[in-house]
């Protein structure tokens, strides 16, 4: 089997599963783009197997510490030992049929994402081999779900990193029209074909419930509310009033729809505008809450980037912050693997400082369980979020 020699200072001695091209030492054996290749140290000794793209900035990603084939046997093996740790108690509080099913690396599949939406499945191929093995996933999934339908939702940017193109397709079954999904007392229209990411934020669904906790009685304001999962939770949980701003007047039609599909409708404002400027705005006017939501979308998909980002999250929260009551709360969160946790607390405390707000950790949220984290692939954990108080009288 071709393959290649990492140089000893990688980081796949440290445990990550990623190398990148400036860590290899030699190739042999000639491999192509997309091959299962073998990794060997600079002693000759073995490393496992690995997928392979000359032509990505990530060169090769381990996916077994053996010998191994991409073959049937192996996505059966690994999506049935994925699919088993989102029952029971291997995720508590996940629903098996509305959950992320498969999470890349975290299963040990590197590049292949597959949601489960009831009857059907979305499919998501983010590197060169899990692309081109894509017929024989979906004679997987079939075998083992038997859904409606597949989708392939490969739209995402990062597939141009490894020389793809972007497309939506069905893999199996007929195309899905928009349907309804519950979570948590929660009703959310899903768009498989045309929604976000693959129909829904997946990964925030507990972390809807655990702020609606918080909001009885509160007037609350939640910020890139998209299809209003916080607002919605808010609200039911019995906020006497709530704001939900977003940009984009599709996602807040869909936030309206699901407000009467639980009966708080009248309960709450979908404002469209730029949070940045609906921020200012507000500020400048003297708005106050009892509880504030940020959940924007990244703002960052390069490490070159991050000084940049961490400015407009220093921003909205620098303004979010002055908009608390003594008292409020503020939950906020960051999608983007390349902001790290201590930067973001870096980013919130400079915030409360410039702010003249002195506050306190309440809670520390993460992505739900179903999106699980490899401790030593920190870009597993991409979703950050914390709750603060502002403390009263100091």
């Amino acid at each position: 089997m071709p393959g290649i020699i990492v140089n000893p200072r990688a980081r796949i001695f440290h445990g990550h599963c990623w190398v990148y091209s400036s860590e290899i030492k030699k190739t042999f054996g000639n491999p192509q783009p997309g091959d299962v290749i073998t990794m060997k140290d600079f002693k000759d000794r073995p490393l496992g197997s690995a997928i392979y793209n000359p032509n990505s900035q990530i060169v090769a990603r381990r996916f077994a510490r053996r010998k191994q084939d991409l073959d049937a046997d192996f996505f059966r093996r690994r999506i049935s030992q994925a699919a088993q740790r989102r029952e029971g108690k291997g995720a508590p509080g996940v629903d098996p049929k509305l959950c992320r099913l498969v999470w890349s690396e975290s299963d040990g599949i590197p590049g292949l994402v597959v949601d489960r939406y009831g009857d059907y499945l979305v499919v998501q191929a983010l590197t060169l081999a899990m692309d081109s093995r894509l017929g024989l996933i979906a004679e997987v999934l079939v075998e083992l779900f038997s859904p409606t339908g597949i989708v392939a939702r490969n739209d995402a940017s990062v597939r141009v990193a490894e020389g793809l193109e972007l497309e939506v397709k069905m893999l199996a079954g007929g195309e899905p029209e928009p349907f309804r999904v519950t979570s948590g007392g929660l009703s959310f229209l899903v768009d498989l074909l045309g929604g976000q990411k693959t129909g829904l934020y997946l990964d925030q669904l507990g972390n809807y419930g655990a702020v609606g906790e918080m909001a009885d009685g509160k007037r609350v304001l939640d910020c890139f509310t998209n299809q209003g999962g916080f607002a919605l939770a808010c609200a039911r949980a019995g906020a006497s009033s709530v704001t939900g701003v977003d940009s984009s007047p599709p996602a807040l039609a869909n936030a309206a729809e699901n407000a009467e599909a639980i009966g708080v409708a009248d309960k709450i404002e979908w404002v469209e505008a730029n949070v940045f400027d609906f921020l200012k705005e507000a500020e400048s006017n003297e708005e106050r809450y009892d509880l504030i939501v940020l959940d924007p979308p990244s703002f960052t998909r390069s490490k070159r980037a991050v000084r940049d980002a961490m400015r407009g999250y220093k921003e909205i929260h620098l303004r979010a912050l002055k908009m608390l009551e003594p008292g409020g709360r503020l939950a906020t969160y960051t999608c983007s693997h390349h902001v790290g946790r201590p930067e973001f607390l870096e980013m919130l405390c400079g915030a409360s400082v410039d702010a003249k707000r002195s506050i306190r950790q309440v809670e520390v949220h993460t992505q739900r369980a179903d999106h699980p984290i490899v401790i030593t692939v920190p870009e597993t954990e991409y979703l950050k979020g914390i709750v603060v108080e502002v403390i009263p009288s100091w």
